[in-house]
């Protein structure tokens, strides 16, 4: 609760500063933000009051009227110090039959209809595979120790994990590689949900699974009893991310 407490305290602090910034002063500041996104001045009060924080898509709307950095908006930093083993390549296109591959490059897997086995990888069944594929240079998985036939790619959906790997971005997922390591980001197979998050080990074989959005989703940690009810385990380690044009 303090945590929560201070979170939306240290953000109404940096709101007000932003709009100090901007030239819009205290008297109707409520009025003049909520007519620039689209809500009531009654949330914009919240807002500015610690009472309560906007939700992603306006928070990225806010910084942008204020101009100032998301990042620093959402959490009191210019840009995000770690991010984790995963790299940013840029922009990736798909890849069919069709299209011939180079001498340096491989084809891999992209998932949009994912499945999940039992145990703690993809389904392997043909019939579900769209044959989307991503191109990879060879060196490029060389460089990351990855196989080609552990690596797969998959969407990432929802606002968790921003601004590090936001909705809609690709991630490519060794899953030959599931050993843990702190603050590095994995995918795991939670109850049969795909997740992409940064885990850290606890004493006793716990695990704290941590998303980049803290702010909208608090760390969770796991006895290893509760690993075990759950059904959480490692599917693979992520190593890049990209924006799918």
């Amino acid at each position: 609760m303090v945590h929560s407490e201070n979170v939306r305290l240290e953000f109404s602090q940096r709101l007000a500063q932003a709009c100090v910034d901007a030239g819009i002063g205290e008297h109707g500041r409520g009025v003049t933000i909520s007519k620039q996104l689209g809500v009531t001045p009654k949330a914009v009060s919240k807002w500015l009051n610690a009472e309560s924080l906007p939700r992603q898509n306006k928070m990225s709307e806010l910084a942008d009227f204020l101009g100032v950095s998301l990042y620093w908006l959402q959490y009191g930093k210019e840009t995000a110090q770690e991010t984790g083993n995963a790299e940013i390549l840029g922009n990736m296109q798909t890849w069919d039959n069709k299209t011939p591959l180079s001498e340096d490059e491989v084809a891999i897997p992209f998932l949009s209809d994912i499945k999940l086995s039992a145990g703690n990888g993809f389904v392997n069944d043909l019939e579900h595979d769209n044959g989307f594929r991503l191109r990879f240079a060879k060196s490029t998985l060389r460089r990351y120790n990855v196989l080609p036939e552990h690596a797969v790619c998959v969407a990432v959906t929802g606002n968790s994990m921003e601004p590090v790997l936001p909705d809609g971005s690709t991630v490519g997922i060794n899953c030959g590689d599931k050993a843990l390591i702190d603050g590095k980001i994995f995918a795991i197979n939670h109850n049969g949900e795909l997740f992409i998050k940064k885990l850290y080990k606890l004493p006793g074989g716990g695990l704290r699974i941590f998303s980049f959005n803290e702010i909208e989703y608090p760390p969770r940690e796991y006895t290893s009893e509760q690993i075990k009810e759950q059904k959480i385990t490692v599917i693979g380690r992520v190593f890049w991310y990209s924006v799918m044009l």
